[in-house]
This record gives C-alpha cells, sequence and structure tokens, in this order.
C-alpha cells in the first residue's frame, strides 16, 4: 500500500552517538518532526517496524546489527519506509552498499541539520503518490520526474550534471549545501575528478538560469553554495 504522509512527521533516529540522537530531535522537533531515538541496530529496527513512522534516520556503524542489516531486514520484509543513511566521509564503498540495500538517500558526516531535514522533506516528497514532485524557488521549476528545467516559464536545457546540482541546491533551498555534498550527489563514487570540476559546472549553471529575476546562487568560499531568493 502506498505510502501517505501528515503534515508532522514523526521519525526513527539510529545512532550510538547519544549526543548525535539528542542534536538531531531537538532541531526536529523546532520544525514539527517527532523522534524515536535508538542507540543500536536490533532497537532501531524494532522501532523502524512501527506503523506511525514515517522515515528513520540510520547510521551505517551500529552495535548488534549494521545499518546495511537494519535496511535490508525491512526490504526482505516489505516494509517501505523511506531511509535516510548517515555514512562517514570518503566512505564511498559503504554509501553505495547503504544504496543497494534499500536505502532512499544518504548523508555524510559531519552534516548541517538543516541539510538533513531538508533531504528528509525530499525523501518525503519523491515517496508520497500524492503529491507535486516539483521545486520551485522564485520562478525556477524543476521536474525531477520529467527531468525538465524552467525558467521565468521557460524551458532551459541542462546537463546530467547541471540538473544534478541543481537538484540538490533545490532540495536545500535557503541552505548551505557543501562542497563536498556536490560532489558526492553529481559525481556519485568517481575518483578521477578535476579540482576546478565543480565550479566549472557551477559557472555554466548559472549561466543557464541568468534570465531569472528572482533567484541567486551565493558562493560561501571554501564552504560551498546557497540557492536564495532576491525578491517575492
Amino acid at each position: 500500500m502506498p505510502r501517505t504522509y501528515a503534515d508532522c512527521m514523526h521519525v526513527v533516529v539510529v545512532d550510538d552517538e547519544h549526543r548525535m540522537v539528542e542534536l538531531i530531535a531537538s532541531y526536529l522537533a523546532d520544525q514539527r518532526v517527532t523522534t524515536v531515538g535508538c542507540f543500536d541496530g536490533p532497537s532501531g529496527l524494532a522501532a523502524a517496524r512501527a506503523l506511525d513512522v514515517d522515515a528513520v534516520v540510520l547510521d551505517l556503524m551500529l552495535p548488534g546489527l549494521s545499518g546495511i542489516e537494519v535496511c535490508k531486514q525491512l526490504r526482505r520484509e516489505g516494509n517501505d519506509i523511506p531511509i535516510l543513511m548517515l555514512t562517514a566521509r570518503g566512505a564511498v564503498p559503504e554509501r553505495v552498499a547503504g544504496l543497494e540495500a534499500g536505502a532512499d538517500d544518504y548523508l555524510v558526516k559531519p552534516f548541517a541539520l538543516e541539510e538533513l531535514h531538508a533531504r528528509l522533506r525530499a525523501i518525503r516528497r519523491r515517496l508520497d503518490p500524492d503529491a507535486d514532485h516539483r521545486l520551485v524557488v522564485g520562478d525556477i521549476t524543476l521536474d525531477p520526474l520529467e527531468q525538465r528545467a524552467y525558467v521565468a516559464g521557460t524551458e532551459v536545457t541542462l546537463s546530467r550534471r547541471e540538473f544534478a546540482l541543481l537538484t540538490s541546491l533545490m532540495e536545500s533551498r535557503g541552505h548551505v549545501v557543501s562542497r563536498a555534498r556536490l560532489y558526492d550527489d553529481v559525481w556519485v563514487g568517481e575518483v578521477d575528478i578535476r579540482s576546478n570540476a565543480l565550479d566549472v559546472h557551477m559557472s555554466r549553471l548559472r549561466n543557464r538560469l541568468g534570465s531569472s529575476d528572482l533567484v541567486t546562487i551565493r558562493t560561501l568560499r571554501g564552504v560551498g553554495y546557497r540557492m536564495e531568493k532576491t525578491r517575492g
């Protein structure tokens, strides 16, 4: 049966670092998201099976049962609960394994809590059959399902990587998206990447969106990029 979602999400957070669970729970509470915290694989698996759970934030390395095994077990049971996997920086094989095990998305530690919330919203939007899947920021509209983008009502042609960049920025609109996250989103698992590849593609994307009167992509040097509305 397709999942549907109320306005207020209920999320299971599974991480063996108690402080991490507390920080996530406190931040999400301010965003009208209720949580239950678990600190090992078996308790996380049990909590994820509850009928009122809308998503699971699942660390990869857990005592008792790894995040990969928790994910695999839920999928073997036919449980389609959205899963956001937490992984260590540089752990590309583990990240790929998590996605292959059935995770819907991943977030690399350390991460901004705003980005975690944005990722949860994006998962919810993608998996809700009644949701409008389009992303809209100012006069820019992106349709992930049809792979089309529009600026002020006019369709613009984007390369695969430009589309991936725009998707990541629009999903986290108003918040900084780190350079590391953008490399992960656009060059998944690729190791032979030119040092200026991100800057080159970002420059091209800005040119494609140049006719927008309402949106800009701001550079935070050494940190990342933020898409924000200039007015309206």
